[in-house]
């Protein structure tokens, strides 16, 4: 690694740092609102998965970016990584105390998004008439 390279990343991660300081609440949000992270939570709320498992039950993700969100929402207290010392080695994930009620309230979103979704198709075709 470079010197600029990394003077690049130690920036980074201060500006990461700093923004969390500022507006904590707002960067869990957006953890828990993330494409990924309302998937997975959704996903544990069920069961605890092995990364594997959990990868094919949300379909569509790419390994790093799945290991992203489950370390983001591992570091947020949200989901708990259970490393087991057998050989070939076993990792499997599941929702904190914390994370279920997250996922709880992300459940209520995805739900009324499902029931209320003839309405926003009835309100997109409404825009994209005026808009023509």
């Amino acid at each position: 690694m470079t010197v600029s390279s990394m003077d690049a990343r130690a920036l980074k991660l201060r500006a990461m740092r700093e923004g969390e300081a500022m507006c904590p609440h707002r960067l869990v949000l957006e953890h828990v609102t993330s494409r990924w992270g309302v998937l997975v939570l959704i996903a544990l709320e069920e069961r605890s998965y092995r990364f594997s498992e959990l990868r094919r039950e949300i379909g569509r993700v790419s390994e790093k970016m799945l290991t992203q969100t489950l370390q983001t929402l591992e570091r947020d207290g949200l989901v708990h990584r259970d490393a087991k010392p057998v050989i070939p080695p076993r990792v499997d994930y599941s929702l904190t105390d914390l994370g279920r009620e997250a996922a709880e309230q992300v459940r209520a979103l995805a739900t009324w998004t499902e029931r209320r979704m003839a309405d926003v198709e009835k309100a997109r075709t409404a825009y994209d008439e005026a808009r023509s």
